[in-house]
């Protein structure tokens, strides 16, 4: 059936897939009960999109109300298809696009000078990504006090437990993947 937007403006619009397993795009039955937990955090939020692959979470986010997005991956496939996304999506004015290796910093979003609200975070699963990259976003300075942080993640991946910025809020399983929600805390 393809990657589509489950809700809002842009229901049922399909996007644009990459083949073979360079990403792995979230199920759509994860990204609709991701984002019935977090129907209330969605209205005018600043998004930021980390491993942002085809931009699914960011777009449907987009499509839900939020205000703006701000992707960033590092893979040319990704940010290709990304870009038509976006653009078959009429995002463009809504979106920003920055190619960053997320693993080193997220300097990329320092100067940018916005906080973001809402956060997601689907680093390629099982390659130790998630503590540097939580790391990085800490000190970015760029999230806002009680900011979301949805993080898609294998089961057999577990969430740092010596981060004092981040609090576990919400963790739920479908199938091999897990989605744990923290809260950015100052």
């Amino acid at each position: 059936m393809g990657l589509r937007i489950i809700g809002g403006d842009l229901k049922g619009k399909r996007l644009k897939s990459i083949h073979g397993k360079l990403i792995r795009p979230t199920a759509d039955r994860i990204r609709e009960a991701i984002f019935n937990i977090l129907s209330n955090s969605i209205a005018k939020a600043l998004v930021l999109d980390l491993f942002a692959g085809t931009g699914a979470l960011g777009i449907e986010a987009l499509s839900r109300g939020a205000e703006r997005a701000l992707f960033v991956d590092n893979q040319h496939a990704s940010l290709s298809v990304l870009k038509q996304n976006v653009l078959s999506c009429g995002l463009g004015e809504k979106a920003v696009i920055v190619k960053w290796n997320i693993r080193k910093n997220l300097n990329c979003i320092k100067s940018i000078g916005q906080k973001f609200d809402l956060i997601f975070l689907d680093p390629p699963y099982n390659e130790g990504l998630i503590t540097p990259s939580l790391v990085n976003l800490d000190q970015s300075d760029a999230l806002k006090n009680n900011a979301r942080i949805v993080v898609e993640h294998s089961v057999f991946e577990t969430l740092p437990t010596d981060l004092c910025a981040f609090q576990l809020s919400d963790q739920r399983k479908y199938g091999k993947t897990l989605v744990s929600f923290l809260n950015h805390v100052i």
